[in-house]
C-alpha cells in the first residue's frame, strides 16, 4: 500500500486488522500510524520472522491462522479477539488495511461486510481483476454478483493500479488498491445481507441463462414459468434479459420478489 495513502487513512484512534502479514512491511509502517495492530498470517515462516520483527511493538498483535473459517466465514478465533480489542483499547475506529492474498481477496471482504463487527472502512490491495470486478457497472463484463452485493453494502473506490514492479516478488498481474466503506443506510436498505448474497449465487450460477431461465433454475424457488413471467411483468422487466444489465436496486427488488417466494 501507498505510504503517503496509509498517512492519511490511519491515525491513534484506529484499530487495524492486516490480513496477510508477509514479510511485516505494511505491519511495521501500521505499527508507527495506528493506536492498535491486529496482523493475520497463517503461513508459519512469515508469522515467525513478522514476530520477531515487531518484537518491541506493544500496540501490536500477532494471530497465526486462517482469517477464514471457509468461503462463506470468517475464523471466529479473530472475530474474538478483534472484538475484545475494540472494548479493551478505546480506540475509535476498526478498519481493514493489508494487501490481501489473492486468493482470500473476494471471501474477506464479502464476509467482512455480511456480519455485524463495525468496520469503519477497508483499504486493501486487490488483484486488478478483483478491483474491476468490485467497481464495475451494469452491462460491463466484469458485473456480477461481487459487485452487486458489495456496492449494496457499501462505497466502493478504486484508488490507483498498481504494476508487477512495485513488489516483491513481482506477481504476475496487475494489482489495485480499493477503498470500500460499509454504508449503513445502503444495509438497511438491502435487509437481510445473507439472503440477499444467497439470492445473487442462485441467480448468477446461470448468468449465460436469460432473467427468465436464470430465475427459473433457482432451487428454492418453486415457480412455474408462467408465474414468473406474470412477477417479471409486474416489474416491468424483460425475461429475455440477462442479470448483469441490471441495476442495483432492480437487483433488490428482484431478491424482496422471488427470493424465498
Amino acid at each position: 500500500l501507498d505510504l503517503l495513502l496509509l498517512e492519511r487513512e490511519v491515525g491513534r484512534d484506529d484499530l487495524v486488522l492486516e490480513v496477510g502479514s508477509g514479510t511485516g512491511g505494511l505491519t511495521s509502517r501500521l505499527a508507527q500510524l495506528a493506536g492498535g495492530v491486529l496482523s493475520v498470517e497463517i503461513d508459519g515462516d512469515f508469522a515467525n520472522l513478522v514476530r520477531e520483527l515487531m518484537d518491541e511493538a506493544e500496540n501490536v498483535i500477532l494471530h497465526r491462522g486462517d482469517i477464514l473459517r471457509n468461503k462463506n466465514e470468517l475464523n471466529a478465533d479473530v472475530l474474538k479477539i478483534l472484538n475484545d480489542l475494540l472494548m479493551q483499547s478505546g480506540l475509535a475506529n476498526l478498519k481493514l488495511i493489508a494487501n490481501l492474498p489473492y486468493s482470500v481477496a473476494t471471501a474477506v471482504i464479502t464476509n467482512f461486510l455480511l456480519i455485524d463487527l463495525p468496520i469503519e472502512r477497508m483499504v486493501v490491495t486487490v488483484q486488478w481483476e478483483i478491483a474491476e470486478r468490485l467497481s464495475s457497472n451494469p452491462s460491463s463484463k466484469e458485473y456480477g454478483a461481487l459487485a452487486v452485493l458489495v456496492q449494496s453494502l457499501a462505497d466502493v473506490t478504486v484508488v490507483r493500479r498498481l504494476p508487477p514492479s512495485v513488489f516483491w516478488p513481482k506477481p504476475k498481474v496487475d494489482s489495485g488498491i480499493v477503498m470500500i466503506k460499509p454504508n449503513a443506510e445502503k444495509r438497511a436498505h438491502v435487509g437481510d445481507p445473507l439472503q440477499f448474497r444467497q439470492f445473487l449465487r442462485e441467480l448468477y450460477i446461470h448468468k449465460r441463462k436469460n432473467l427468465r431461465g436464470a430465475l427459473a433454475s433457482i432451487p428454492f424457488l418453486k415457480m412455474k414459468k408462467s408465474e414468473i413471467d406474470e412477477k417479471l411483468e409486474e416489474l416491468k422487466l424483460e425475461g429475455t434479459i440477462r442479470a448483469e444489465t441490471l441495476t442495483l436496486e432492480q437487483h433488490l427488488t428482484l431478491s424482496r420478489t422471488f427470493a424465498w417466494s
